[in-house]
């Protein structure tokens, strides 16, 4: 039989259709809960940086930070509310601060090694008793009576009055804000060895008098204030000095503010 070679071939064309809006996995999901758990983290950061102190945010900070102590394994003292002293020299380097016979600073002896460990025992002082590792001798009410600072001379603790809120009344009878301050440095002192000085100072008084009291009234509560320091048992031959100085340094311009009546005491350096 003869062939038509004239006639076209057949070709057939195989198609793969693929059908869209198929299971993806749901990855989508896994990626909004992402974002949605990063802007929740987002706004609680914020709104713990509107409602939180610099004191706050920097134990909070320490909190999360692997090498400071998450909390005092030890609380109270053997003095006003029994139990351990958070200064007894097995509890300390538990907690990650200080030295001890169980944790020893290096110091080889130079003038170099002797300051830089001062200022290491100073800056202990000044975290304990403010609480910048997250806890603090001091209730936080308290707290706005207490300004911190290092000298030439030494570590200065500042107790100031408030408005309403004074260290002493009728000239120089400590409140009980006083004596828990007071006992507060006692226990921070744990940590030095330093001699102390102890300075009052007071507001000018609003009206003239005759006799003006200032004088008598920075010398009796500097004085007060060493007998309270010497009553929970600070070592009476630790402090160097006590001196008045009335109304003559003033810590604000307004010479009348409770700002000035003031205690400063020294941790005077080696």
């Amino acid at each position: 039989m003869a062939t038509d070679r004239n006639v076209a071939p057949v070709i057939i064309k195989r198609k793969k259709v693929i059908v869209a809006g198929g299971h993806h996995g749901g990855a989508w999901k896994v990626a909004y809960a992402d974002f949605v758990t990063a802007m929740m983290a987002f706004f609680m950061l914020m709104w713990l940086l509107n409602a939180t102190t610099e004191k706050q945010r920097k134990g909070i900070a320490d909190y999360f930070s692997p090498t400071a102590p998450i909390s005092r394994l030890s609380s109270g003292s053997d003095g006003m509310f029994m139990g351990d002293s958070v200064f007894a020299a097995d509890v300390l380097p538990r907690m990650g601060v200080g030295a001890s016979s169980l944790q020893n600073t290096t110091n080889d002896g130079s003038p170099k090694a002797e300051e830089n460990a001062q200022e290491i025992a100073f800056k202990e002082v000044q975290d304990v008793l403010l609480g910048i590792g997250g806890e603090s001798m001091l209730d936080d009410q308290w707290l706005r009576h207490v300004v911190t600072r290092v000298t030439d001379e030494g570590l200065v603790l500042e107790f100031f009055d408030t408005e309403g809120d004074p260290l002493f009344t009728n000239g120089a009878n400590p409140t009980a804000l006083t004596r828990s301050i007071a006992y507060a440095v006692r226990e921070a002192s744990k940590l030095l060895s330093n001699e102390i000085a102890i300075e009052g100072h007071v507001a000018k008084a609003p009206i003239v008098q005759i006799e003006d009291p200032a004088w008598d009234w920075s010398a009796d509560r500097a004085f007060v204030f060493s007998e309270l320091l010497i009553g929970f048992e600070f070592e009476e031959d630790r402090v160097r000095r006590l001196t008045a100085y009335g109304d003559r340094e003033p810590i604000v311009e307004n010479l009348m503010s409770a700002r000035n009546n003031r205690i400063e005491l020294i941790f005077l350096r080696h």
